[in-house]
């Protein structure tokens, strides 16, 4: 690159790269992180009541997507068999959970609706996320930790990601679903994501007498951190399908539930299923933690 191509590319380059977007962000985490803490700390319940309320709001935002109508009794009935699973799970256990779902889904594929396929598609993967949400809580200590390990290394992952990438610039990650991600943004959110996880994994260790090796923390951090960005690249290219740019206006700074959420689902599910993978449905927090 010649000195002049190299002088005019710094001239370019905003003076200040994280827009006006940056104080919402901020404003909303400063609400949203300690409420998550708060109800992780508070017990299995309350944890189940928050993800009621986010699930069901999160597919209200997807069938306003998918339908383009703001409202309408589908939507509410699967909102509300969406919460009745929450709340179902520590009360009555993982069965019961998953049976009202398989009526959600089995309901959604009877109503005469356009774009059916995805109204399915969407019950399915909210009702999947709140089962992992509350499987990774569930009553013990350890699911507190769990819990913590999870939204670490996903919104680390994000920071990181949004920092980097506006600081850093580059190569488009994917222009065509996502033209503001860049490889860099991905690679710091990586980075950032799987520190924090790590951070996490020591300190539950220890409050938790039960280390558990290094190795074995960086990878599930590692896969956790991809599976939030690629949960992300899934949901904007869903609204790009719909010609949306954001799934709902709820949190300043990040539009709808499913915006903030995106990557947190997608994390989820992946270190839902390492837990079961390792210690059954019963002992999921153990799963992922003791090794």
């Amino acid at each position: 690159m010649t000195e002049e191509k190299t002088s005019e590319k710094s001239a370019n380059r905003p003076l200040w790269p994280f827009g006006s977007d940056l104080l919402p962000r901020l404003l909303s985490a400063v609400v949203l992180i300690p409420l998550t803490a708060i109800a992780l700390i508070a017990g299995w319940l309350p944890f189940a009541l928050l993800v009621a309320l986010v699930m069901a709001g999160a597919y209200r935002e997807w069938e306003t997507m998918i339908s383009g109508e703001h409202k309408g009794w589908p939507a509410a009935l699967m909102m509300g068999l969406l919460a009745l699973a929450a709340l179902a799970h520590p009360m009555n256990g993982a069965w019961t959970a998953a049976i009202i779902i398989a009526v959600a889904v089995a309901a959604g594929a009877v109503i005469a609706a356009p774009n059916r396929g995805w109204r399915i598609a969407g019950i399915a993967y909210f009702g999947l996320v709140t089962m992992a949400f509350l499987a990774i809580r569930g009553s013990s200590g350890a699911g507190i930790w769990a819990g913590l390990f999870l939204v670490s290394v996903t919104w680390l992952t994000d920071s990181g990601a949004y920092f980097v990438g506006r600081i850093v610039g580059g190569t488009k990650l994917s222009p065509d679903v996502s033209p503001s991600k860049t490889w860099s943004g991905a690679a710091g959110g990586l980075v950032s994501g799987t520190i924090g996880g790590l951070i996490v994994w020591f300190i539950a260790g220890w409050a938790l007498d039960a280390p558990s090796p290094f190795i074995i923390g960086l990878l599930i951090a590692v896969i956790v951190s991809i599976a939030g960005q690629a949960g992300d690249l899934a949901e904007s290219a869903i609204k790009r399908r719909f010609a949306v740019k954001d799934s709902g206006d709820i949190i300043p700074g990040h539009g709808g539930l499913m915006d903030r959420i995106d990557s947190l689902t997608m994390a989820a599910l992946i270190l839902w299923c390492i837990g079961l993978a390792h210690r059954g449905l019963g002992a999921v927090p153990q799963g992922i933690l003791f090794w």
